[in-house]
């Protein structure tokens, strides 16, 4: 891997961002679907291929810039968090001059100070109107796999209840996952009713899901990127190091023919999980073993029998040496077991 700047932080580009809201004129209006905004006119459009809606040309309030949006109709999108902390908070409060607070929920950032808000309102001070207290505002980058480029996307919210769910769900993952790997989840718009002073309130909750994966799948540790983008698709648990029962691998190895069998064999017992990935486990150094040592056995025959002959048609096989790694699976280290080259 090349270098990197150590005094600039290594960053996807945003290729656009996940609304439940949008404007009609000048009035803000509410979503129950997701509302996708982006500056590429091809991503919009791939959208509401996937998601339905019409794509069209907008531009934010107080802005001249053109971009692309399509107010979809899904309640639900899937995604995936990608390695890293996705989720940042704050209670900010935005005026047409720009971020006027910016609170962590106990100093406001900007001026140093003790939390405005809750010093003038108390506790419950997000209950007061819009405007004249903070909104609590919730940013999380996640990737679309469904569609194109490998940027992120941005999901945000001003809900103070959506707040306190996707800190625990995205807090659980990373406790899981130590900020690495990716976690397939679903985003879901879903509508919630508070009742307070005989009023009651409806609003949308963005929910963070897991998708395709259980809770112990998720905490189990990383996940690589071919598990999260097809979450349960074996409909079995995350791969486990042992050999599933029923199935003796390391017969199976000794019964091969070749080198090149033994390594098509790592290969089936990875699809079935009794291996790891990056071949670690005492199963794959078996596995590795027996590979070197029937490349070593292939040798010596070799070496036997002299010239080789020509077939019926008066031709001799070439041997095909395999350049460093071409023919080794991924986690099979190539010193333990060389390529003999024996079969195509």
């Amino acid at each position: 891997m090349g270098a990197r700047l150590r005094n600039i932080q290594a960053r996807a580009a945003e290729h656009g961002r996940l609304r439940t809201g949008y404007t009609q004129g000048n009035r803000p209006m509410r979503s129950s679907t997701w509302v996708i905004t982006s500056h590429s006119e091809e991503h919009v459009r791939t959208a509401a291929a996937l998601w339905g809606g019409e794509p069209e040309q907008w531009s934010p309030l107080n802005s001249t810039i053109s971009q692309w949006r399509v107010i979809t109709k899904a309640s639900s999108i899937e995604a995936l968090i990608t390695p890293g902390d996705p989720l940042n908070q704050y209670n900010e409060m935005w005026s047409k001059g720009g971020c006027q607070r910016r609170c962590d929920g106990e100093t406001e950032l900007l001026t140093r100070q003790p939390c405005l808000c809750a010093r003038q309102f108390g506790e419950d001070w997000h209950t007061q109107p819009k405007g004249r207290v903070c909104s609590t505002t919730s940013r999380l980058n996640v990737m679309l796999p469904e569609l194109t480029g490998m940027g992120m996307w941005r999901a945000e919210t001003h809900s103070f209840y959506a707040a306190q769910e996707w800190g625990g769900m995205v807090d659980m993952v990373l406790a899981g996952t130590d900020g690495k790997g990716f976690v397939p989840v679903t985003l879901r718009i879903e509508p919630r009713q508070r009742v307070a002073n005989g009023e009651t309130k409806k609003f949308p909750v963005v929910v963070v899901e897991l998708r395709g994966v259980t809770p112990r799948q998720a905490l189990a540790g990383p996940m690589n990127a071919a598990q999260a983008l097809t979450p349960g698709a074996s409909g079995q648990e995350r791969p486990a190091i042992e050999a599933p029962k029923g199935r003796d691998w390391v017969a199976e190895a000794e019964g091969a023919l070749t080198s090149d069998d033994v390594r098509d064999l790592w290969m089936e017992a990875q699809h079935a999980g009794a291996v790891h990935p990056q071949g670690q486990d005492p199963l794959s150094k078996q596995l590795m073993a027996i590979a070197a040592r029937k490349d070593t056995e292939a040798k010596a025959a070799a070496s036997s029998v002299g010239e080789p002959m020509p077939d019926e048609d008066g031709a001799i096989d070439a041997e095909v040496v395999d350049e460093p790694g071409e023919r080794e699976p991924a986690g099979w280290p190539t010193a333990a077991a060389p390529g003999s080259g024996a079969r195509r």
